[in-house]
């Protein structure tokens, strides 16, 4: 059969209908209905006289049940009015396919019998089984759909084998291929996680290559790698996939796959009916994240950020279009994908309101011809597709994804796995690093980020024997002059400071520890990189060990903060929110706003006034007992009584000390009456994750399984008092 090709008449902005035989007007829907003809021909093999388009599904002339494409298995089914076998449903371009898109593709397929149903944009394309002996809404996601020529075995084979799956499915089965390697093989958990990350990479590799075309032929397969004369099929893959990626370096050039033919067989054989392509993004980060919390449990120094907590953080902070954000200890990089999902969705729902906006009125004018509001919708949908087309340089979606994410991990293991979790939620990965998160590398530098999310490491310190080595800041010219060109001198005085510090404590670029010979606890260290990687106005949302706001010896880690940012909410967690990741540390997320420099200057200049004042107000009395004391020393001098002046001198320290211990409390204390303003406290009970790892109740923010009796979630109620902060005082967990 020759191959279907797409018909325009550009100067009538017109486009071939095959099916109905006729030119019709070229709208953005129209366009995206006839290219798909051309993939349902050309790539699934079905003919023109198996399908219908356009047709009325009640048979009452209803424009509300009239599917784009009806597809029957047969032209003999057709002619004889059988049911069909495929209901497809296209949106424009512009239009985010929701889950409301999904419900009127299974209602069409209902209202006439038919087993499968598409809801398709050149965005997204998602195939469907609809279960006839269930309530509508009942439905299965199928990786694809039965071809032209498909027989009863090819479909029952599609049906069981080629299929998408759950996150607990998912995390499952990623458990049980990592269990095989490491008893097959015996090798450690760590580095059998490493040969899962590989193989899950040259699956996602080879799904996308294929997706464009969606043939039935899979090369992850075992069938495919027996069939393979060479020493191990899979590493070959591997290395094509490598190649690919290379200008990321996210493997060695000597980096394969360590596993014996026979072991990765195995693995590939648990993976290939599956399709992580056209699995949901947040099925595979949910899934991912708990397989690597089941198999670490702070085995390597990690401990993943729960999801529901992601993405709680996320929606505290508020992420605009533009913002650049980072996360100085990125691990698997939930935070990271969490932003760059959500700011997708925001500008794809932007793009989808612009042009429905034009749409609505374009139609209402009743001025134009046809001919004429089919030319402006085209264009117009042209213009909205260039500023979202993320493979544009410049676009919305190319910023996003190449300018606003970054985030570094010090353990290389944890970089790789981010900057891949990232590539398979859509990318971003570019800005994702491995090197320690207190140096400034990469763009990763002081004064540059709107936001910054994070769950820094804890419990451990930053030792005098902790030095900033010069190969840990090392940057290949090419990247240090793109970043030169980027950043500009922000950059150069960022590496200035760096470099100068080469063979120092890395504690020595700071200001929080209290000597270059002493320890620190690292997620003290962390509190004074990320307030210095903002931004003046920039947002932070940490996770910090409650230690850290109720500890009296780490009070002056408490002044330094509200010396430099607003604290705008704390928010408790319960003590199991981290047990489920091998961490039992009771915890709290701490959100700061860092002054502007408008902020900053007026802060100080209050706390220069408030320090004289109170200075002032002890100034006589300071002055008589010291004057008393230096006497009797003086006094103590003459005599020679050495006991005695060593007492008054001792006496005279130790006054000095209690007087400016005072006078500081007292300045901090009638400081905070002076710049005065309003925090968020909330004390969380339920925060979606048992201490075994399992789903809860959740009252962080809104979602399906609130608790009861639960008015507000903790969101919605810190929303609310951004919009009313003085007349709001709340306690979480309805207490």
């Amino acid at each position: 059969m020759d191959r279907l090709e797409l018909k325009r008449d550009e100067k009538r902005g017109r486009i071939w209908s095959h099916v109905r035989n006729k030119w019709l007007l070229e709208t953005p829907e129209e366009t995206v209905r006839q290219e798909y003809l051309l993939t349902l021909v050309n790539e699934y093999t079905f003919s023109i006289d198996q399908i219908s388009e356009e047709m009325d599904l009640t048979g009452r002339g209803s424009a509300s049940a009239r599917a784009d494409f009806v597809i029957w298995r047969t032209p003999q089914d057709k002619s004889d009015d059988n049911a069909p076998f495929i209901i497809v449903e296209c949106k424009s371009d512009s239009v985010t396919i929701k889950p409301p898109d999904y419900g009127q593709g299974e209602n069409y397929a209902r209202i006439c019998g038919a087993p499968f149903f598409v809801t398709h944009n050149t965005r997204e394309t998602k195939y469907w089984r609809v279960i006839k002996d269930k309530v509508p809404g009942y439905t299965e996601e199928l990786e694809n759909i039965p071809h032209g020529n498909a027989s009863d075995q090819d479909i029952e084979e599609l049906l069981s084998k080629l299929r998408v799956f759950k996150e607990k499915e998912f995390a499952d089965l990623l458990h049980k291929c990592h269990n095989i390697i490491r008893n097959r093989e015996k090798k450690d958990p760590a580095a059998a996680f490493d040969e899962i990350a590989k193989v899950l990479f040259i699956k996602v590799y080879v799904e996308r290559s294929l997706l464009t075309r969606r043939n039935k032929t899979n090369l992850f397969t075992v069938d495919v790698l027996k069939n393979q004369i060479a020493e191990n099929p899979l590493d070959n893959l591997f290395q094509e996939t490598k190649r690919a990626y290379v200008t990321d370096n996210i493997f060695e050039d000597d980096d394969r796959i360590n596993l014996k033919p026979a072991t990765g067989e195995a693995i590939v054989k648990e993976l290939e009916k599956y399709n992580l392509s056209d699995t949901s993004e947040d099925i595979k980060g949910v899934a991912f994240e708990s397989f690597l919390g089941r198999t670490f449990r702070g085995e390597i120094g990690q401990f993943f950020t729960p999801r529901t907590i992601v993405e709680f953080m996320v929606h505290m902070v508020d992420p605009k279009e533009g913002e650049i954000v980072c996360d100085p200890a990125s691990g698997s990089g939930g935070f990271l994908i969490r932003v760059f999902e959500i700011m997708r969705e925001k500008i794809l729902a932007d793009a989808d309101r612009e042009y429905n906006d034009f749409k609505a009125e374009v139609e209402k004018d009743n001025s134009l011809t046809d001919e004429q509001r089919a030319k402006k919708l085209q264009d117009k949908f042209i213009g909205v597709q260039a500023l979202i087309d993320q493979k544009r340089e410049g676009s919305r979606l190319w910023k996003l994804s190449n300018r606003c994410i970054y985030g570094t991990d010090a353990n290389d293991r944890m970089a790789r796995t981010s900057k891949m979790n990232m590539i398979m939620h859509g990318d971003g990965h570019g800005g994702v690093h491995h090197h320690d998160g207190f140096l400034n590398v990469n763009g990763i530098f002081e004064g540059r980020f709107d936001i910054v999310l994070t769950n820094p490491p804890f419990g451990s310190n930053v030792e005098p024997s902790d030095k900033v080595l010069e190969v840990d800041i090392q940057v290949n010219p090419a990247a240090e002059e793109r970043y030169l060109m980027e950043y500009g001198n922000l950059y150069r005085e960022a590496q200035y400071r760096v470099k100068a510090a080469i063979n120092k404590p890395i504690a020595s670029l700071f200001d929080l520890p209290k000597s270059d010979k002493a320890k620190i606890k690292t997620e003290v260290l962390f509190i004074e990189r990320c307030l210095d990687l903002l931004k003046p106005g920039g947002r932070l949302g940490i996770v910090l060990p409650e230690g850290i706001f109720n500890n009296p010896s780490l009070s002056y880690v408490r002044e330094f903060t509200e010396d430099r940012a607003f604290l705008r909410a704390v928010v408790s967690l319960p003590q199991e929110t981290f047990v489920s990741s091998g961490a039992s540390v009771k915890c709290s997320l701490l959100f700061l706003q860092k002054f502007t420099e408008v902020e900053q200057q007026e802060f100080e200049k209050t706390y220069a006034k408030t320090r004289m004042e109170i200075e002032t107000r002890y100034a006589d009395k300071l002055k008589m007992e010291q004057d008393r004391i230096e006497s009797e020393i003086m006094a103590a001098k003459q005599d020679k009584d050495s006991e005695r002046l060593k007492a008054l001198q001792k006496e005279l320290k130790e006054y000095l000390k209690m007087m400016e211990v005072r006078q500081v409390s007292e300045t901090r204390q009638l400081l905070k009456e002076r710049f005065d303003y309003p925090i968020f406290m909330y004390e969380a009970d339920k925060v979606g994750i048992t201490a075994t790892g399992e789903e809860d109740q959740n009252e962080l923010y809104p979602n399906a399984n609130q608790p009861a009796g639960c008015e507000k979630t903790c969101l919605e109620w810190y929303q609310e008092f951004l919009a009313f902060p003085n007349a709001f005082v709340v306690a979480g967990g309805g207490k």
